[in-house]
């Protein structure tokens, strides 16, 4: 990751630690930051276990890519960090947002776990934050890990920036389980069988076993009362530690060696595996479902938001083909955490917001199944979804 960043990194057991670790290192508790509306519930639950405040961000309704232009003026001068999504590994503009930050003198912090091989204006995404996190989760497919790049690519590593931030990760880290290495060890396995069986509920059971899959629906329970104290305690880890393991209890576990092994057995094919899904991701910008096509190069995108009338629909037309769809982030922050616990995007009109039609539409899929995903889709006679009207509101 080094070479292929050009920083200076630093292994995590999970990327959601990572990003507690930046954020704690460059956004002093009690600043605001921007991010996107459209994000796992989990890295909500990670900036305010930070002590900052999240503001919405508004979107471009294809992508789900922040839209810088669309950020009001005053909404710049309140803020201390912004935080980019590079959703399903499509980039945010990190150049814009760069030159933002260092004109406002605040932070970037570039969230890549869906990005490890995406590129923006000639460079890996990543290699424009002031730090950036990846995970190994994602394309790796190593269930666990992650990393924290920082340092100026044209600079000797600042061996005091990496000290601080060992000392935030050592000192969040918990002592290594025997039962959560086995489970760790067994549950490819585990997986294995059950996929075989084709039988879903049983998967799902043998996930929740794992305390890899909690949720009944898209996002987890508020559970507003018990998160306002929480708040209250900011910064730290402890009051928030229910919401941020949620589908991963072992993200702040110090590693063992079977973890490290496996992990870097899997990184070793990374290539191979960013080829495959960059040639799924060409195969489905041809499909009727695809967003209008960007200039830039063609990105192995972790996976591919198709935008269609009815997911419901769609999401059922590919369960029956045993195709799971995954990775859903609707609705959009502030409307799930509310006033109380977020600021919200600008929004021009109500229900024509860019980021919740696209929250609404996008059906993620994985590029490496980009063949049978379009047979199933035409079979099922599943309709594209267009906005409503050209140049309609970007807002969340």
């Amino acid at each position: 990751m080094r070479a292929r960043l050009g920083r200076d990194v630093l292994y995590m057991p999970s990327c959601r630690l990572g990003l507690y670790v930046a954020l704690r290192h460059w956004c002093p508790p009690g600043g605001r930051v921007l991010m996107s509306p459209v994000n796992d519930d989990v890295i909500f639950f990670v900036v305010l276990a930070a002590g900052l405040r999240p503001v919405q961000a508004p979107l471009n309704p294809y992508d789900g890519s922040i839209d810088v232009g669309a950020v009001p003026e005053s909404v710049w001068g309140g803020l201390s960090g912004v935080i980019t999504t590079n959703l399903y590994g499509n980039p945010d503009p990190a150049p814009e947002l760069r030159s933002r930050c260092d004109a406002l003198g605040i932070a970037l912090i570039e969230d890549a776990a869906h990005a490890i091989g995406s590129t923006v204006a000639g460079r890996p995404v990543g290699a424009f934050g002031d730090a950036a996190v990846f995970s190994l989760s994602k394309h790796v497919g190593a269930k666990t890990g992650g990393f924290l790049a920082f340092g100026d690519p044209e600079r000797e590593p600042d061996p005091g920036v990496r000290d601080a931030l060992v000392l935030l990760r050592d000192r969040a880290l918990l002592p290594p389980r025997p039962s959560a290495e086995l489970a760790y060890a067994v549950r490819p396995y585990a997986e294995a069988a059950v996929r075989a069986t084709r039988l879903v509920p049983a998967a799902r059971a043998a996930l929740r076993l794992l305390g890899q899959e909690e949720r009944d629906g898209i996002r987890m329970p508020l559970r507003a009362d018990e998160l306002a104290r929480a708040v209250a305690g900011a910064p730290g880890l402890a009051a928030f530690h229910s919401w941020v393991r949620v589908d991963m209890h072992d993200y702040r576990l110090r590693p063992g060696r079977l973890r490290l092994r496996r992990t870097e057995r899997l990184l070793a094919s990374l290539d191979a595996t960013l080829d495959a899904h960059r040639a799924g991701t060409e195969a489905l910008l041809g499909s009727p479902w695809a967003p209008p096509e960007g200039s830039g190069p063609v990105q192995p995108l972790f996976r591919f938001p198709l935008l269609v009338a009815d997911r419901d629909a769609a999401v059922a037309a590919l369960a029956r083909r045993h195709i799971t769809t995954g990775y859903l982030y609707d609705p959009p922050l502030d409307t799930y955490a509310g006033a109380a616990f977020t600021d919200p995007p600008p929004s021009p009109a109500p229900g024509t917001a860019a980021g919740a039609w696209f929250a609404r539409h996008a059906l993620p899929v994985d590029p490496r199944l980009a063949a049978r995903v379009i047979s199933v889709l035409r079979e099922a006679d599943v309709r594209p979804a267009r906005p409503p009207a050209p140049g309609f509101g970007s807002g969340g």
